[in-house]
């Protein structure tokens, strides 16, 4: 990727199994308010484990807020990458960053807190359950929680704010030369994906390749009522979950005839094929359908022009 800055610095510690080598992505675009919160309630005297904190993007002060929280940690690396979009980082990551050597791979997003303890769990569920790939953290805070708890024992998805691969997982997807269409929101639900089949097909779903930890757990920054800043973070959300539920179809198409060999560099060539196919759902979520479709025809133009 273009332009590229790394800081690096330590203080001692120990974990559960020195014996194990672990990386942590930390995923950061615009997080300069959580980025200190987020590292803070990370373990970060883990000898056995890198942290890299992903800054991608940004144009605020997340770069220099977290080299300050990283400040005398040789186990803390700072990236600052000018290319944003969590997915084409996740491949920068996985790919270039990566020793391909890791027992556990952690990803978890620079808005979010880890409850203490998460990363020994996760590590520890992947070791105990070796047909696993993916190992998936708990949310512990919001409305829905108990909701969002239940669906991941049951239904063995990934929040992309915090969840662990197998080394022997990532190995594969390297090796196979795997990566995320760049333009894909969210990396997640097309993880799991990956997953419960083991880079095949749907027909190899599996539910157990995937794990609820309860081990492990992340809280997020609530809608504040009084805060007209995260009502503005909700709204720009809401409608890239409008662009994601699109993308899905696109991709679970591909998922299901193909496996992950058909899916593209980026999803925007085939926007054409599908476009024509969509209308926004019934509702006032149809409001953000609309905003997402015609970002969608947006960058169709702009890739015609390009």
């Amino acid at each position: 990727m273009a332009r590229m800055r790394s800081s690096m610095a330590s203080r001692a510690g120990t974990s559960a199994d020195p014996a194990m080598a672990v990386a942590v992505a930390i995923f950061a675009h615009q997080e300069e308010r959580r980025i200190a919160g987020c590292l803070g309630s990370l373990p970060l005297d883990r000898p056995d484990t890198i942290f890299h904190v992903l800054v991608n993007g940004t144009t605020d002060r997340t770069v220099a807020r977290a080299r300050a929280a990283a400040a005398d940690r040789a186990h803390v690396i700072v990236h600052d990458i000018a290319a944003g979009g969590k997915s084409r980082t996740w491949n920068h990551f996985v790919h270039h960053l990566l020793t391909g050597t890791e027992d556990a791979v952690i990803f978890l997003d620079g808005d979010a807190q880890i409850a203490p303890g998460s990363i020994d769990a996760l590590v520890a569920d992947l070791a105990t359950h070796p047909q696993a790939n993916a190992a998936a953290g708990m949310p512990v805070n919001g409305r829905e929680v108990e909701t969002y708890r239940r669906n991941l024992r049951i239904e063995r998805g990934i929040f992309g704010d915090l969840y662990a691969l197998s080394g022997r997982f990532v190995a594969a997807i390297r090796a196979s030369g795997l990566r995320l269409p760049d333009d894909l929101v969210g990396d997640d639900g097309l993880v799991a994906s990956w997953a419960h089949t083991d880079l095949a097909s749907d027909a190899d779903w599996q539910l157990e390749r995937v794990l609820a930890c309860e081990g492990a757990g992340f809280a997020c920054e609530p809608v504040g009522l009084t805060r007209p800043l995260t009502w503005r973070m909700h709204y720009k959300r809401l409608i890239n979950y409008s662009v994601r539920y699109y993308q899905n179809r696109i991709v679970s198409d591909i998922m299901s005839r193909v496996g992950p060999a058909g899916l593209p560099r980026e999803l925007v060539s085939l926007y054409p094929d599908w476009l024509p196919r969509w209308r926004p759902r019934p509702g006032p979520i149809g409001w953000f359908d609309h905003k997402g479709l015609a970002r969608m025809k947006a960058r169709v133009a702009a890739t015609k022009k390009a």
